[in-house]
């Protein structure tokens, strides 16, 4: 059974539901992002997404395109992230690591050659945020192959038609965008977003976690009452960026007052 399986089952029989932290692999440099993951999972993260830098970051706004640019000025490429979770995976086996990226360095890198090295590094999924079902025939074999879970993004606009199509092809969970624009935006209509979840859950056994205007233990709470997962991203991307110059382990400090608040509210 696959990491991400195991952990959902693990949250539902605790009448629990997943904290997921996205955070830019390599921001600020390379040599951060292991401390910055462990103390991810010590402030009661369940999943972590992890960004492999890229240079067209186009569903991001300002704060993760700006840390898709020190990530690569520091020489983050898709080998050092796969590092990264290697380095990683020798103390902790347990916490689920999704990459989440564009498509090209990966064809570039090659889609085969990607999935074994990924798997060979201890990644449990992975979502290509321009990678689209009608292209994805190929990559899903391999996927499958390698028991890796490829993991898709709906949105507000999606049609139902479309998101079958979609949850029929995704593994792991599903990634509801819950509002129309880039990361770090704009603010969050729960309402709106339990609506479209609900719809979501009678088409897809799947999952579901909401990300994109989840700022603070508020919104991560009612966020967590309509959907199986809470992502937060751009809160945390910019809490490195305004503690950079610190070591991994102080910025994981700042990290934790951010979501440690959002862990609390969740199970309360």
């Amino acid at each position: 059974m696959s990491r991400i399986k195991q952990c959902f089952i693990n949250l539902k029989a605790s009448n629990k539901k997943a904290l997921i932290p996205f955070v830019t692999a390599g921001d600020p440099t390379p040599d951060h992002t292991v401390d910055i993951m462990h103390s991810l999972v010590d402030s009661g993260s369940d999943i972590i997404e992890l960004g492999m830098p890229f240079s067209d970051p186009m569903a991001d706004g300002p704060v993760i395109q700006l840390a898709c640019e020190r990530s690569l000025a520091a020489g983050t490429s898709i080998r050092k992230v796969l590092n990264i979770v290697s380095e990683f995976r020798k103390t902790n086996d347990t916490t689920p690591v999704v990459l989440m990226g564009y498509l090209n360095p990966i064809e570039f890198f090659g889609y085969e050659a990607f999935t074994m090295a990924a798997k060979n590094a201890g990644v449990d999924g992975v979502l290509l945020v321009d990678l689209t079902p009608e292209e994805a025939i190929d990559v899903v074999e391999f996927f499958k192959e390698h028991e890796l879970d490829l993991i898709y993004l709906l949105s507000p606009t999606t049609t139902m038609e479309r998101a079958k199509k979609i949850c029929n092809l995704a593994t792991g969970y599903v990634y509801y965008v819950s509002i129309k624009g880039v990361t770090g935006t704009a603010s969050l209509d729960v309402a709106s977003v339990k609506k479209h979840v609900d719809s979501l859950k009678e088409i897809t056994d799947l999952p579901i976690g909401v990300g994109f205007g989840i700022r603070d233990a508020e919104t991560a709470q009612k966020v967590s009452q309509c959907s199986d997962g809470v992502i937060v991203g751009s809160v945390l991307v910019n809490c490195i960026a305004e503690n950079q110059q610190a070591s991994g382990n102080q910025i994981g400090q700042e990290l934790n007052k951010i979501l440690l608040p959002m862990r609390q509210a969740m199970d309360a």
